[in-house]
């Protein structure tokens, strides 16, 4: 069973995340930050993740920490669950669409956390949420676990479907990467024998 749990404690966030690489997509998420509760929801139930993540931030001061602390600490679980990712696929892509945005993700779980990042968000705001931190969350993900990770928006006018798109993307992308290649479940993608 590939799980994992991490704890991140600092002087602006407590965040505990519960990761099931191998889940059914149940979820328990609470970060006091309504949008990313609802993002990483569907993060879960695409990727078949099964994901409780508990966030307690200074949200009164604004959602900046928590969602870059959620992503820091949602990265440390996938990393510390993939362990040597020994028999996994490796590379994973999606195209999805949401109304009339689509949104491309490619992965690729290289030890090397690079994030590529091309999304054209009309809005500062969904309701509250501040739409400039999804690239923050991402980036905290991607440093953290060490997955290269491309998110490009190739359509959309309405922000709140280009996020969605991005979201549902990114767990298809990541669960076809961490899927355990049946022809091969013991051997390590990678031609140094590590990753």
């Amino acid at each position: 069973m590939r799980t994992a749990e991490t704890i991140r404690r600092t002087e602006e966030t407590d965040v505990s995340v519960l990761l099931n690489l191998d889940g059914s997509g149940d979820c328990q998420i609470d970060s006091g930050v309504g949008f990313m509760d609802h993002m990483l929801t569907l993060f879960a139930r695409h990727g078949s993740f099964d994901l409780k993540l508990r966030c307690k931030g200074d949200i009164e001061v604004d959602d900046h920490h928590s969602v870059e602390d959620m992503g820091i600490a949602l990265g440390q679980a996938f990393a510390k669950a993939l362990g040597e990712k020994r028999g996994i696929i490796r590379y994973g892509d999606a195209i999805i669409p949401m109304d009339e945005a689509l949104v491309m993700t490619a992965a690729d779980i290289s030890g090397r956390g690079i994030l590529g990042y091309a999304m054209d968000i009309p809005t500062e705001k969904v309701g509250s949420f501040d739409t400039e931190l999804v690239e923050e969350f991402w980036q905290g993900f991607v440093r953290n676990s060490g997955i290269t990770f491309h998110i490009r928006q190739l359509a959309g006018s309405n922000s709140h479907h280009i996020i969605e798109a991005c979201f549902k993307s990114a767990a298809r992308s990541l669960r076809k990467a961490v899927a355990i290649d049946e022809n091969d479940p013991d051997r390590i993608p990678s031609t140094k024998g590590v990753l």
